[in-house]
């Protein structure tokens, strides 16, 4: 498991309560749009894991011209919904 952040870091907006990982890059690399059209931006790290959590969720359109979009959507693949609850 990464390593639990200092107390009183900031982090992403896209970071959940639950999930203790830190950071990675920009803390507001990419926007996620949710199924009910709410949007979350966050870094590359936190945005994968909460399109992976979302159902229905995608990233957003301007994403596309952004570096990090591939590697969050590659990412999110990859990661089962909610993983900070399984300790991953």
């Amino acid at each position: 498991m990464d390593p639990v952040p200092a107390k009183g870091t900031r982090r992403c907006a896209a970071a959940d309560e639950a999930d203790p990982t830190p950071c990675e890059g920009r803390p507001a690399a990419v926007t996620v749009i949710a199924r009910d059209g709410t949007q979350h931006t966050g870094c590359v790290h936190h945005t994968a894991r909460l399109l992976a959590s979302l159902e229905g969720a995608r990233l957003h359109p301007s994403a596309a011209a952004l570096p990090w979009a591939c590697e969050v959507y590659c990412r999110a693949a990859q990661l089962p919904p909610f993983a900070w609850q399984i300790g991953r």
